[in-house]
């Protein structure tokens, strides 16, 4: 499989023998011929959610943070740490890794965009960190001291990693699933966990922020299932029973680290989040997931904690959940379920 060429003038491909990848294109985005109209929805909206990590009030943090309990200080950095993490790992994988072998100009435009938000959301997490730590080296090389996260990092890493030495088009078929997985299973437990904080009172601009990035995962989430759902219809040869038990594999394995790491930050110390809370959580993940591409859920189970969707979204609200400071700027809004 080859990289896309960035300026093709020979090419003669007309809108309607676009694919989304191994197509021809010429390099030149004809935005008002468009052949996958989902992605450019996709790419208004994204548009539309536009916001800066500035514009949040970390002010009480400082104090918030400071009155933590020694086990709501590890987990907060921890989750924080691990955020860190794949936002840095998305932001080079959907440039360096998938976006150059995506031949439709109109999915281009949105992994450009994506990119910038996974930059925006490190830039997110640099203020928290700034915010509440008197060292704030010691949350970014918590991923090289803290095993039990080294590890969680490089599975996740290891798919992209397989599609950057071996780039075949059954890999970046994986590839789109495991950018699925990172951002619809993978960022949840920290998400969750400081959510528990701001539902207690503690930790509000953490939270505020969670909101604002989780919106824009949501976006990315919805980008890759839209993806892979396409790629059902226009290349359904790629979709062996060899790639679908690898997707199993993947999804059963990313129930597996990401319980293991919920429970492991929380230390079944913080309210309201048992061990047995978080792994449903997850599966319950999984199973939406899972069903969103067409596949067969697994664990069947119900989401234990309702109440997180209460704090994460931002559909026909007028104001935020703790401050009644107007939020919902964006002219548009987006679930879990939408579909372009």
């Amino acid at each position: 499989m080859k990289r896309k060429k960035i300026y093709n003038p020979d090419s003669d491909e007309k809108v309607n023998d676009r694919r989304v990848f191994g197509g021809n294109p010429t390099g030149i985005f004809e935005l008002n011929n468009i052949k996958y109209q989902w992605a450019y929805n996709l790419w208004e909206m994204m548009l539309n959610n536009t916001w800066f990590p500035k514009e949040v009030d970390m002010t009480r943090d400082v104090n918030d943070y400071k009155n933590l309990t020694e086990a709501e200080k590890k987990a907060y950095d921890k989750a924080l740490s691990q955020l860190i993490f794949m936002d840095s790992l998305q932001t080079n994988n959907i440039i360096d890794n998938i976006n150059p072998y995506i031949t439709a100009p109109e999915i281009n435009l949105i992994l450009v965009r994506q990119s910038f938000e996974e930059a925006l959301h490190s830039q997110s997490y640099a203020v928290m960190v700034d915010t509440i730590s008197q060292n704030s080296a010691e949350i970014y090389d918590l991923w090289r001291r803290d095993m039990m996260l080294k590890h969680k990092n490089d599975s996740i890493a290891a798919v992209y990693t397989e599609l950057s030495t071996n780039p075949s088009e059954h890999n970046l078929i994986k590839a789109f699933f495991a950018n699925q997985i990172l951002e619809g299973i993978y960022f949840y437990s920290g998400f969750t966990y400081i959510y528990t904080l701001a539902r207690s009172g503690k930790m509000l601009g953490s939270a505020q922020m969670i909101r604002f990035i989780q919106r824009d995962e949501v976006t990315h989430l919805v980008l890759f299932q839209n993806i892979i759902n396409t790629m059902r219809k226009e290349r359904p040869d790629l979709f062996t029973e060899t790639l679908k038990a690898e997707v199993i594999a993947m999804f059963k394995e990313a129930v597996k680290l990401e319980s293991a790491w919920g429970k492991y930050i929380t230390e079944g110390q913080i309210l309201g989040l048992t061990n047995e809370i978080v792994e449903q959580y997850i599966q319950y993940l999984a199973d939406d997931r899972l069903s969103s591409v067409g596949f067969e859920k697994i664990y069947n189970v119900s989401n234990p904690i309702k109440w997180v969707n209460d704090f994460a979204k931002f559909n026909d609200q007028k104001t935020n959940f703790f401050e009644a400071t107007v939020t919902n700027y964006s002219k548009g809004s987006l679930t879990f379920d939408d579909d372009f």
